[in-house]
């Protein structure tokens, strides 16, 4: 269990990416380039007492992060940077944006996803997905229940309900004064023995976790450049990005980052 004290840390660092978001949402417009998005999080970042914990974050093999935040587009399905490219937001684009800070030693690491100015019945329906996906999946992690109800709640409204996929080899993960942390939480259920050894360990309270359901329109498979940055749909179809901060306690989930779900679909 978490004491007092470092409860009230996390839930200050989870309401810091909240407060970020909320002024995002505000600021995206049509004709801004991720370059600018990129460095209003900076800016709001500092204002909030925080630092980017994606900044400068390294994978073995890989060269740093290059970026506060990460800014995924359209096929782009996670951990877009910057200087992806230079073009700048367009009507109908599909935004999500992960935000991870540190504030005062604890993380805080959540992602939404937006429609600049206006989209089609497909992007509409891939947010409806991304959002009912995350909470039917957080009501499902149930102290004393094992991890794979996660997945088997979000696997089911994505791609049974939706008709969407989830993109394998992406999950969420424990958190706390790291940003990464054990165990690994899959979004979709293991089809082989050994391809996700925690699903049957269990929802503690106490545990920190960002679950985070990844979505395409048409594929489960996923590419990259050759490094861990950026990460794109195999086909090239649209993709969402959502992702919350979960506290188990004895009595079940808690949202840390709950305000997520005010947020306005379209912005700009």
């Amino acid at each position: 269990m978490l004491s007092t004290r470092d409860t009230e840390l996390a839930t200050a660092a989870a309401e810091c990416v909240s407060k970020t978001h909320e002024a995002l949402a505000e600021f995206l417009g049509e004709g801004q380039t991720l370059a600018q998005v990129d460095a209003f999080v900076e800016r709001t970042l500092t204002k909030l007492d925080c630092k980017s914990c994606f900044l400068g974050y390294k994978v073995r093999g890989h060269p740093p992060f290059p970026s506060h935040s990460c800014l995924s587009l359209n096929e782009c399905v996670v951990h877009g940077t910057h200087d992806m490219h230079a073009q700048p937001l367009k009507e109908g684009d599909i935004f999500s944006i992960d935000i991870g800070v540190r504030h005062k030693g604890w993380i805080g690491d959540a992602a939404w996803t937006y429609i600049i100015k206006s989209g089609d019945d497909v992007a509409y329906s891939l947010l409806r997905c991304g959002r009912e996906s995350l909470r039917v999946g957080i009501n499902a992690m149930q102290p004393g229940r094992p991890l794979i109800d996660w997945a088997r709640a979000v696997q089911k409204c994505v791609e049974s309900d939706f008709g969407f996929f989830l993109v394998r080899g992406l999950g969420g993960h424990g958190y706390g004064r790291t940003l990464h942390a054990p165990p690994f939480i899959s979004n979709v259920v293991p089809s082989y023995p050994g391809e996700w050894n925690e699903a049957w360990k269990t929802f503690r309270p106490g545990m920190l976790i960002a679950v985070e359901p990844m979505i395409a329109v048409s594929t489960t498979e996923i590419v990259s450049t050759g490094t861990a940055w950026p990460i794109y749909t195999g086909d090239g179809s649209r993709s969402v990005h959502y992702e919350a901060d979960v506290l188990i306690t004895p009595e079940g989930p808690v949202n840390l980052t709950h305000a997520l779900f005010d947020l306005p679909d379209i912005v700009g």
